[in-house]
């Protein structure tokens, strides 16, 4: 790409639109001319990425979430001018920094979004026919204010100032059924652009809207009052990502979603297929379909229901879905897979529903057809008790089915989807989660780049990051010095920036811990709060001598629909605001939590992190990704032996990470008793107490007793401590602490930082998507 071509594109649609120069234009201006003029040059490229897909075999994600986050600076790093863009705009006074004032596309809600915009990254940057699908919602992940410790939020209008990088696609516009009304998905396509690649892959967004415009002029008031309600009924199924499913109306809306995703998707890759004249017969020969967990489920039968129409039996339909399908699944927990209730289904989308049923009565007569152990079939039943199982419909269809780390693919196979690998053993398969090095290194870390790329004498670890691993010849005392320094800078940069944002000095010299991550009650951020009230309680009482002076840093947006989690955010908030305001810890401890964590705030944390808190009780954490990102970055992890911790621990070296709960099994042992460890251990006592006794105040709302009362009492949901947060308590704190008096001999804790980097090379996408692209969807690609 020419730069200076592509600046004097971006003066000319500025002066169109907006009548501006380059040095009059604001932050937005700027952005959307830049990016215009970056999609108009690179337009023929992205036509023959597409041409030169249609007649090999391909793959398709299907996905509820793409959190591609700032899409400008990836963009620009893909196509090498970054460097030089900086540079022509810095000769006309303007900041390339500026474009920080842009919004993220928040299109998700943490990992499971950002590793589907991770798998297409590498899938470009490798020349792999992937391209992807989902939902264009007008309005992402919410924004998130902190008011008086509580979190607040805000409709997260990402579209306002434009969608430069989208191109609507009229031409494509696909119809939709439900039980009770029509609409039209109308596709965005977003380009994916490979790093150092002639390939262009597309992420193609669906927007509901109605199928049927209307005159105001011809129209009663009674007729526009319809015609407006039809409208906006279309409308809303892609009006927010993830409506709360508390309620019936949330819970049809998502599922209206869900439909539209999969419908619209499934009839556009068979319309492409057909635009060749191809036998329908073939159709699983040229196209493999990824369900990133089973939001997309519905994809099958809505497969089946088109083959159908275009005259193939039931099972001629069933078998070559079969060969299409591959189901990845992103969880252990029984509470977490999806069901839906049969009358909802069957109202939403009756002839999906009907469908579902005929599946169901195939796995009986094929369950009973070889005899399998009447003890699982009734589990195994899609449409049981009321409800749809969409776990069991992936399994059963699905040609191959994916665990995310190794330990979550044995747990899998050992217990969550048990009576599935006992029937067909040969469909499972671990695919160990991957990250982009490229923007989780390369982008946002450019100092530790330079770096790597002058030990390496290259800096081709950003397509290979297997290379990574000659880094470990790279580890004596003056190289740890310079990698140690290139943490503070990124410490000092990551001060500054909460500095502005909440009037907080983080001091650089402290220890960054950093936990980063959706707040969840099994992702333990209370553990963690509850450690840090202890280690303030302990300073100040002289128990803990010689601390070495700490900075807390936490970043996570709560469910608006999940009080328990939002209750812990107003915790963390309490404690600090007692530890930032006590004068005897202003030279110890630290804590923030910072407000409206997204992927842009992650790029600026991440390479300032010394540790990586990874806290989850041992079987819940799939795999994580945030994890990796942390330990690419030079972050010693902090956590449980769960998810991917075990192989991160594995590939840096246990003696290089800081691992608790290593022989605690998986489950729960029915003689747990949190009461007895409340009642024994003072600790552990003294900090669950605040939660109760005026310490800390949640203003009334007596989350603060829900959350004592769920740890020591339970739920009619769930037994007492559910997560473990008593019993670990100890061991966290012993590692803790570890964690903080190894920091004192700098040289060796950051040779173990570097180590850390060293071995993170295993956990690029790259290698995910490979995995996948040869033993899942059967691709021919170069190695």
């Amino acid at each position: 790409m020419d730069s200076m071509k592509i600046l004097e594109d971006a003066k000319a649609y500025l002066m169109s639109d907006c009548q501006k120069t380059l040095e009059e234009a604001n932050a937005h201006e700027l952005h959307n001319a830049v990016s215009n003029a970056v999609m108009a040059n690179i337009a023929p490229l992205w036509k023959k990425s597409r041409k030169m897909r249609e007649d090999t075999r391909r793959a398709y994600y299907f996905s509820a979430e793409y959190l591609m986050g700032r899409m400008i600076y990836n963009n620009l790093f893909a196509l090498g001018i970054s460097d030089s863009m900086k540079t022509y705009l810095r000769e006309r006074n303007i900041d390339f920094s500026l474009f920080d004032e842009v919004d993220d596309v928040a299109l998700g809600n943490g990992g499971l979004g950002r590793l589907a915009a991770c798998f297409l990254d590498s899938a470009a940057t490798h020349d792999i026919p992937l391209d992807g699908y989902g939902l264009r919602y007008r309005y992402g992940l919410f924004s998130q204010r902190i008011e008086r410790g509580f979190q607040k939020e805000t409709a997260d209008n990402w579209q306002k100032w434009g969608d430069p990088w989208s191109k609507r696609r009229d031409d494509e516009t696909i119809p939709v059924a439900y039980g009770d009304m029509q609409v039209l998905a109308v596709p965005y396509d977003m380009p994916i652009i490979g790093y150092r690649s002639d390939t262009i892959g597309t992420l193609r967004l669906f927007q509901c809207e109605a199928i049927d415009g209307f005159n105001l002029s011809s129209f009663n008031n009674y007729e526009y009052f319809l015609a407006l309600h039809d409208n906006n009924r279309a409308e809303i199924i892609t009006s927010v990502l993830y409506p709360g499913d508390h309620t019936y109306d949330g819970k049809r809306l998502r599922l209206q979603q869900q439909y539209l995703l999969c419908s619209a998707g499934m009839q556009d890759i068979l319309r492409r297929y057909k635009k060749k004249g191809r036998n329908i017969l073939d159709f699983s020969a040229h196209c493999a379909v990824q369900l990133n967990d089973t939001h997309p489920t519905m994809a099958i039968p809505e497969l089946i229901r088109l083959l159908m129409q275009e005259g193939l039996s039931f099972d001629d339909a069933f078998h070559l879905a079969e060969q299409t399908f591959s189901y990845t699944n992103h969880t252990v927990m029984i509470e977490a897979l999806e069901k839906w209730d049969v009358n909802l289904m069957g109202s939403v989308v009756p002839q999906i529903y009907e469908i579902i049923c005929r599946i169901n009565n195939k796995l009986n007569t094929t369950l009973h057809t070889v005899n399998f152990p009447a003890q699982h079939i009734n589990s195994m039943q899609i449409v049981q008790n009321s409800q749809i199982h969409m776990a069991n419909l992936a399994s059963y269809v699905c040609g191959h089915i994916n665990g995310v780390a190794e330990i979550h693919t044995n747990i899998l196979k050992q217990d969550v989807l048990k009576p599935w690998y006992d029937f067909t053993p040969e469909k499972f398969s671990n695919k160990t989660n991957g990250i982009t090095q490229r923007r989780f290194l390369g982008l946002c870390n450019p100092r530790l780049t330079e770096f790597i790329t002058r030990k390496l004498g290259t800096d081709a670890f950003l397509k290979n990051a297997e290379i990574l691993t000659e880094l470990r010849g790279h580890t004596d005392t003056a190289s740890v010095e310079e990698f140690a320094k290139i943490k503070h800078e990124n410490k000092k940069r990551l001060s500054d920036l909460i500095l502005k944002e909440t009037g907080l000095f983080m001091p650089p010299e402290f220890i960054f811990d950093v936990q980063i991550k959706r707040l969840h009650e099994y992702k333990r951020q209370l553990l963690n709060a509850f450690s840090i009230y202890t280690l303030y309680c302990d300073i100040k009482d002289g128990k803990i001598r010689d601390f070495t002076p700490t900075c807390f840093i936490f970043g996570a947006k709560a469910a608006s629909s999940y009080p328990r989690a939002k209750g812990i955010i107003k915790y963390i908030n309490e404690l600090a605001k007692l530890i930032n305001s006590d004068p005897h810890m202003q030279d110890v401890l630290r804590i923030v939590f910072v407000a409206d964590y997204n992927c842009s705030y992650a790029e600026m944390i991440i390479p300032a992190a010394d540790v990586s808190e990874q806290i989850s009780p041992v079987g819940t954490e799939a795999s994580g990704t945030g994890n990796m990102k942390l330990m690419l970055n030079g972050a010693v992890t902090l956590g449980t032996n769960d998810g991917a911790n075990i192989e991160i621990a594995r590939y840096a070296g246990y003696e290089n990470n800081y691992i608790f709960s290593l022989n605690t099994p998986w489950g729960r042992d029915s003689g747990y008793n949190p009461r007895g460890i409340y009642d024994s251990n003072p600790s552990v006592r003294r900090a669950l107490d605040t939660l109760i006794n005026g310490t800390f105040s949640d203003e009334g709302s007596n989350i603060f007793r829900e959350l004592y009362d769920a740890t020591l009492y339970g739920a009619s949901w769930h037994p007492a401590d559910p997560y473990f947060i008593l019993r670990d308590f100890d061991e966290y704190m012993e590692m803790k602490l570890k964690v903080n008096a190894d920091y004192k001999d700098n040289i060796s804790f950051y040779r173990k930082c570097l180590l850390n980097t060293a071995g993170a090379g295993y956990f690029s996408a790259d290698r995910t998507v490979r995995d996948y692209a040869r033993e899942i969807w059967h691709l021919d690609i170069k190695d």
